[in-house]
């Protein structure tokens, strides 16, 4: 063996690292493992755990995908002690046989963490594979186990069409938790610890919603931006919205973050960590940011769509009034979100009547025009985008097969040179215009409020006016002239008659 080290050159590659690795850091057992649902949760995940466990001399490691397998693997084989990971890559590197991962029965603790999100039906197929893996008769009996969400118990009412069927089991919060620890495979009777308040979010959150049509709600998200800067989180259900409010916010001067599941993961957590440092910044996310994420000071969280079930809606809104910070909800509610708006209200058991969010409209007009030349030069940008893609595409198809291109199969100005530059001469007018609209103030000084606390005073994160409003004093103002309203006087009822018969 000894002799084998020193002439690196008489023996395989591989046998080599393998050796060196043996001697570089000795034998330690895998002991804990951490599943998270999302990448950017495992990150946060691991930097906590290296924080608590900064002077143990204990190793972390994390495994998600969207990054290099390979440094992953370097990273397991320094046989760290803590693994945090998503479990697609994990399953994939379990399979690879990886000699680190070999003893999973033997881990002293399993964390799962969002577990009802991570056991729901359709989603993680390699988690079932991976916990009946551990779950079977090799396991670790002193193996502890822990399982975290915020919506753990958290029951909906099932539909009037199921219910009225026979053999139905009503489903309640023993009966749900009972399910979970099944699927995770959990074994004996699990000690529950709930945190969580009937209402499901915190006190310190105001929640706040505005009725308006679907069209309409560019207008009051890009007033709600202007009028309350901060760092202010907008949540919508697709990626496709996502990408086309982020190409309109940019052509109105708002210079937003995204996040969403089709990013390079580097790209991905620059985001996050630009928006976390910047004090006046949008993030534009899907649901991947909805669970776990410690944003800092997120001031506001707008749902653009309403989510579809509550469990989103509570993990999105937990994303503000964080650490006993005051924060603000607000929802965009447009017909086709009544529906699930009704059911997630219905399920947290809580009043639907919450306030709607004062809108001063007589900057609508202002914001309204604004937001058609908007769009109109958004549609213009993405339609010779789009152009740009397909032209270069058929181009290098064309070059790989050696054919040439007719002028018919372009799309866009190759094929009529004319209607290009005429389209290129409106959209420079439109500019010009948009330009002129927003070098113009939309609010007054004295009317431009700052970030919303509930007690309305602006944080410390800005210095702003003395005199300035904030999105949550605002609305708390305008609950109290509704309550101090004066009573209309009742007619007198007149007294029965006392006299003596």
């Amino acid at each position: 063996l000894t002799k084998t080290t020193h002439t690196p050159k008489t023996c395989p590659l591989s046998l080599y690292f393998f050796i060196s690795w043996t001697f570089a850091y000795p034998k330690r057992p895998l002991l804990g493992l951490v599943l998270t649902p999302t990448r950017e949760l495992a990150v946060q995940v691991k930097q906590h755990v290296d924080a608590v466990a900064r002077f143990t001399g204990i190793k972390t490691a994390i495994l998600v995908g969207g990054m290099s397998t390979q440094k992953q693997q370097r990273m397991l084989s320094r046989r760290p002690e803590i693994v945090v990971a998503t479990p697609g890559r994990l399953w994939e590197l379990i399979k690879e046989k990886h000699y680190h991962l070999r003893n999973l029965r033997q881990l002293r603790c399993l964390v799962v963490d969002e577990a009802d999100r991570m056991v729901e039906k359709g989603h993680f197929a390699e988690l079932s594979q991976l916990l009946e893996m551990l779950s079977d008769s090799q396991y670790n009996p002193k193996r502890q186990t822990l399982v975290f969400s915020a919506t753990l118990t958290l029951v909906h009412q099932a539909p009037a069409r199921i219910l009225h069927k026979k053999h139905t089991k009503k489903m309640d919060k023993t009966a749900k938790l009972d399910l979970l620890m099944q699927k995770i495979g959990m074994r004996g009777k699990p000690k529950v610890i709930d945190l969580t308040r009937n209402e499901a979010t915190v006190e310190t959150l105001t929640e706040t919603k505005i009725h308006c049509e679907t069209d309409e709600k560019d207008f009051y998200l890009y007033y709600f931006l202007m009028q309350y800067p901060g760092r202010s989180l907008v949540f919508a259900n697709s990626i496709s919205c996502i990408k086309r409010l982020s190409g309109l916010l940019k052509v109105l001067d708002i210079m937003p973050l995204t996040l969403h599941a089709c990013m390079h993961q580097k790209q991905r957590l620059r985001n996050l960590e630009q928006f976390a440092r910047l004090e006046d910044c949008v993030l534009l996310a899907t649901d991947v940011a909805a669970r776990g994420l410690d944003i800092p000071k997120v001031q506001h969280v707008i749902h653009y769509q309403v989510p579809r079930t509550s469990e989103i809606y509570v993990h999105r809104s937990g994303r503000t009034a964080r650490a006993a910070n005051e924060g603000l909800s607000l929802m965009l509610i447009g017909p086709e979100d009544v529906i699930n708006f009704k059911k997630i209200y219905k399920t947290l058991k809580k009043d639907e009547d919450i306030p709607l969010f004062p809108v001063q409209t007589k900057y609508m007009d202002v914001v309204k025009e604004r937001i058609r030349l908007a769009r109109q030069i958004e549609k213009s940008e993405y339609r010779n985008f789009q152009a740009c893609l397909h032209n270069s595409w058929i181009e290098q198809a064309a070059a790989a097969l050696e054919i040439e291109l007719e002028e018919d199969m372009y799309k866009g100005g190759k094929a009529d040179q004319q209607e290009e530059r005429r389209r290129q001469k409106q959209m420079k007018v439109l500019k010009k215009e948009l330009r002129h609209l927003l070098s113009q103030p939309l609010f007054t000084e004295s009317q431009k409020t700052k970030y919303p606390t509930q007690s309305g005073k602006p944080p410390l994160l800005v210095s702003a006016p003395s005199k300035s409003k904030s999105a949550l004093s605002c609305l708390s103002k305008q609950q109290q002239k509704k309550t101090k309203k004066p009573k209309e006087p009742q007619p007198e009822q007149p007294q029965p008659s006392t006299s003596a018969n």
